[in-house]
């Protein structure tokens, strides 16, 4: 039986042959066999937790970022958790942050029992905007918490500067933005306390895990109180002096990032500059083609900045497009490519609706964003072919929609 033209040249969505036969996912995991071995001989040492590998790791980001101290977590929520202890963030404070971010970044505030405050974002970079942060400062605020979204750093000088001008801390969300750099110092270095994530989808993984990096000593030292259960002294330094005491001076948690993690994250951080470089390869050929792209708003690298690309979000021009987001998202999905949306504002989320009192149109910045927001393909583990599959994937799709 002949194949009808539209089964063979028409949309997956309605019955045509899709792009690809599997599903690229919008992120993945890339591990070898360095990265097997290392955790390998990690499992036959005598220590896969609490031991020396977590030290190794620590100080090797540190080293990688140019800062003094940094503090590993079990997850990148956690390390916020740790942050915002360490701020001394409590009841009756407020902190500055974002909507346009996983609601993690938010939450790490409510755990501590103060109030988020968000501020709308840049139309450019979908960062948060410093001038809307100096609109909602008050005598409430005790820090600020940016986001470098999908990667591209926020603006630290103008929000350190209002940070030291109202006497606040920086907490800056970095997670998706290691091996980022901004006017030429990388991020990790330049707020007062900086978190990572190292999710398998991160631009390196130790399964979970988190870190905070810092140039302050009293926050290390609270950072590492908090990571574990609030007690002076971990296992390994007691073992070390042949001692058995210890006390709890403050409530934590165990936050602790694992040896076994650690080891995956030292192999790991060895091909951050490799990662790092095709994530961003893979952007140039992305922005080369969609630029001229009717329909397609690509997303902005400012001359300041060198993205991690931890995500590439585009943005629809639904003027210009005979269909809607949901459509267009639809369609990508039934060509095989893994599209997502990266994020619902936290504002809109039920919880914060619900608690907060929230109603659309409050930050319109970030919410005409989320509604034409897709997020395309991007890891480093990608292969000439999938990357090729996207552009001619989207090129179909918004092909098909474009008036």
């Amino acid at each position: 039986m002949p194949i009808a033209r539209d089964e063979k040249n028409g949309l997956a969505v309605n019955g045509g042959k899709p792009v690809r036969d599997t599903l690229l996912p919008y992120g993945h995991q890339s591990v070898d066999e360095d990265d097997i071995q290392a955790v390998v001989e990690t499992l036959r040492s005598d220590w896969i937790t609490t031991g020396p590998k977590v030290a190794e790791f620590e100080e090797a980001l540190a080293d990688r970022v140019g800062s003094r101290y940094a503090v590993s977590f079990s997850s990148g929520t956690a390390a916020l958790h740790g942050a915002a202890f360490a701020a001394g963030l409590g009841p009756g404070d407020e902190a500055i942050t974002t909507p346009m971010t996983f609601c993690a970044t938010a939450n790490c505030i409510l755990y501590r029992g103060a109030n988020p405050v968000f501020a709308d974002i840049s139309p450019d970079t979908m960062n948060i905007d410093p001038e809307e942060i100096a609109r909602r400062i008050t005598s409430k605020t005790r820090a600020i918490l940016p986001v470098d979204y999908a990667g591209h750093p926020a603006d630290p000088d103008a929000i350190m500067e209002l940070a030291e001008s109202n006497g606040l801390l920086v907490i800056e969300d970095a997670c998706h933005a290691l091996g980022a750099e901004y006017r030429g110092k990388r991020v990790g270095s330049i707020s007062h306390m900086t978190v990572f994530s190292f999710h398998p989808v991160k631009h390196i993984t130790t399964g979970e895990g988190g870190m905070v990096t810092t140039d302050d000593p009293e926050l290390a030292r609270r950072l590492r109180l908090f990571r574990n259960h609030g007690i002076d002294s971990d296992a390994r330094q007691r073992q070390a002096k042949g001692q058995w005491y210890y006390e709890m001076i403050d409530l934590g948690y165990n936050y602790r990032l694992t040896d076994i993690g650690s080891a995956l994250g030292l192999s790991q951080l060895k091909k951050l500059d490799k990662n790092l470089s095709r994530r961003r390869e893979i952007a140039s050929r992305y922005r080369a083609e969609f630029e001229d792209m009717p329909g397609v708003i690509l997303p902005t690298e400012r001359p300041y900045a060198s993205s991690a690309w931890h995500l590439y979000p585009i943005r629809l021009d639904l003027k210009s497009l005979d269909g809607t987001r949901s459509e267009v998202f639809a369609a990508l999905r039934a060509e095989n490519i893994g599209v997502n949306v990266h994020y619902i504002p936290v504002h809109l989320h039920p919880y914060y609706r619900n608690r907060f009192g929230y109603r659309s149109g409050e930050y319109p910045v970030a919410e005409a964003s989320y509604e034409s927001l897709i997020s395309l393909p991007m890891f480093h583990g990608m292969t000439d072919q999938d990357v090729q599959d996207v552009i001619k994937a989207v090129s179909k799709v918004l092909g098909h929609y474009s008036k």
